[in-house]
């Protein structure tokens, strides 16, 4: 099972293995209040991609499409994180205030697919 939260959000026992998917890290958050267990920034978006976004809802689809193709090309990446969350409960945490519209949303739909496209969505 693959859950999402804010790294805000203070660390549950229920979070499982928690994985940090953003390439900077969060203003404000200690490393030792964050609770992260793996901070995964080789799979987050792009420098490029993240300042195009800008978490703008209307750039949400266009940037589903380009984040696919970022993580489509690290297929190595995507299966070693795929193999750390088999057979645990495990959290990815980002620092986004919009929750349907972040890497994490579209990272854990190409974790749960089982390809590095992400193309059962």
């Amino acid at each position: 099972m693959i859950l999402l939260k804010r790294i805000y959000e203070p660390p549950s026992a229920a979070d499982g293995f928690r994985v940090l998917v953003d390439r900077l890290w969060p203003r404000g958050i200690s490393k030792a209040r964050a609770g992260v267990d793996l901070w995964a920034k080789e799979l987050a978006p792009s420098t490029e991609l993240r300042t195009w976004f800008h978490h703008e809802a209307a750039n949400w689809d266009e940037f589903v499409i380009r984040y696919r193709a970022e993580l489509a090309a690290q297929p190595d990446a995507v299966a070693a994180l795929r193999a750390q969350c088999a057979g645990r409960t495990t959290t990815l945490l980002y620092g986004a205030k919009d929750e349907t519209h972040n890497q994490a949303v579209v990272l854990r739909a190409i974790l749960e697919s089982g390809d590095a496209a992400g193309e059962d969505r």
